[in-house]
């Protein structure tokens, strides 16, 4: 898993990259939600790349902090390792990825 932010020059944005890649090597629905999409009232699936790990962009406002966390085949969520932070979420079942714009 990776996140890779690269701030834009002409507007104050942060391209954001997410890589999700599963341990099993099998085909998943992968998708991203956080604050940025409202948990997935706007769905930001990432697509399977050749090499089996999954990828999406996405730009956001920079100088902001989103929480955020993969949901895996509907069921399962995942954090990123490469988060910037973590926080617990509201439900008391674990924890939210952090993401610093």
């Amino acid at each position: 898993m990776s996140i890779t932010k690269k701030p834009l020059k002409v507007r104050p944005e942060c391209r954001v990259t997410f890589s999700y890649r599963p341990n099993d090597g099998e085909k998943h629905r992968v998708e991203v939600r956080g604050d940025f999409n409202g948990w997935g009232d706007e769905t930001l699936p990432l697509k399977r790349q050749r090499d089996g790990s999954y990828r999406t962009s996405v730009s956001l406002p920079q100088g902001s902090e989103y929480a955020f966390r993969y949901l895996i085949d509907e069921e399962r969520w995942d954090n990123d390792e490469a988060a910037d932070d973590y926080v617990p979420n509201p439900y008391g079942t674990g924890d939210n990825g952090v993401l610093r714009t």
